[in-house]
């Protein structure tokens, strides 16, 4: 119950897309805790949004476990060499490619670069996201609403449709869906509907995947300490994050990464279609 930060937390304004060094506390990704065994060895895993938060304590997990990981990010250069050394320092290969997955392009060029430089394709997390709060809908503008899908739903379907041709039964694709998926953060309107959205798409992937023998599924986090809350909530739903569900605090980046260690891992091969809640006892029904 008191292992892990709870709020209030002090004011950190920051701008997008954030940094992990300018946040108080500092996020826990597993450097310390996260022990592997095996479950992923030779596997080969692309991770979007792998410099920070969620997608840096899944990387960290899989090199633990013995994969070897391309990371694609925005522009967080900083955020992106601190994780490629958490995962070099695990023993595996470690492979960095920026860009804005917005270009259909630029995503088709992520799978390239995995499949060269790595040697192939078995897991893929679309986790990369954009989001930002309004309290009116008139706030949000055109250029938002289409900015939100196309990094959170357009990039998605991008992604996986470059990757599939690459990926042999046994591979899984895992998505970053949301507690919004679920229960809608109204001040969230844009990238809530894209969440839910992605809950969809990985449930008609998985069963249009599934005579390939590819799994698809998805983890929904709850309220989530990451570089993404101080630099697009405003100063009081920072100071409270996480306060409204039941464990009262945010989770930690760690707390998901075995979520997504168990989809990836091939013994989870009757698993597809599936929504894992990782909410702090808030429940997705």
């Amino acid at each position: 119950m008191t292992q892990h930060p709870q709020p209030p937390f002090p004011s950190q304004p920051q701008t997008m897309p954030g940094m992990t060094n300018k946040m108080h506390p500092t996020p826990d990704h597993g450097e310390v805790s996260y022990q592997g065994s095996g479950r992923l060895l030779g596997k080969k895993a692309i991770i979007t949004g792998g410099d920070s938060g969620i997608g840096r304590a899944v990387a960290l997990a899989f090199a633990r476990e013995g994969a070897d990981v391309l990371i694609a990010y925005l522009c967080e250069h900083e955020d992106a060499l601190q994780t490629a050394q958490l995962v070099e320092q695990a023993g595996r290969k470690v492979v960095l490619m920026s860009g804005d997955i917005q270009d259909a392009a630029h995503c088709q060029a992520i799978i390239a670069k995995a499949v060269s430089d790595l040697g192939g394709v078995d897991i893929l997390v679309n986790n990369a996201a954009h989001q930002a709060s309004f309290k009116d809908i008139a706030e949000i503008s055109d250029e938002e609403w289409e900015l939100t899908f196309r990094v959170n739903i357009h990039a998605m379907f991008y992604l996986t449709k470059a990757a599939v041709p690459h990926m042999g039964p046994g591979s899984a694709i895992i998505n970053t869906a949301s507690i919004n998926s679920d229960v809608p953060n109204p001040s969230l309107l844009a990238y809530a509907t894209t969440k839910g959205a992605i809950q969809n798409f990985t449930a008609g992937l998985a069963q249009l995947l599934a005579e390939k023998g590819i799994r698809a599924n998805a983890v929904a986090p709850g309220p989530i300490w990451t570089p993404l809350i101080p630099s697009t909530l405003p100063e009081e739903a920072v100071k409270n994050f996480g306060k409204q569900v039941p464990m009262k605090r945010p989770g930690q980046p760690a707390e998901l990464a075995t979520a997504y260690v168990m989809l990836a891992d091939p013994l989870s091969s009757y698993v597809s279609g599936a929504t894992i809640a990782v909410t702090g006892g808030k429940p997705i029904l």
